[in-house]
């Protein structure tokens, strides 16, 4: 790839993690309106992180390619 193609791809990467932290927000933002306990705790939104292979080391690695 490309250091512009490795850029989007973080990029898209990163778009998509927010994308799905955003959704767990919204998830434990309804089971507190419905009085209920939260769906997704610390441990769950930092394994987006995980998922999406966005962490400060794994862009590193992916622009050393």
């Amino acid at each position: 790839m490309t250091p512009e193609q490795q850029a989007a791809f973080i990029h898209a990467q990163s778009a998509c993690a927010l994308i799905t932290a955003m959704g767990m927000q919204a998830a434990n933002e309804r089971c507190r309106l419905d009085n209920e306990y939260p769906r997704y705790g610390e441990s769950d939104f930092k394994g987006v992180l995980n998922q999406f292979i966005i962490q400060h080391n794994d862009v590193i690695t992916e622009f050393r390619r």
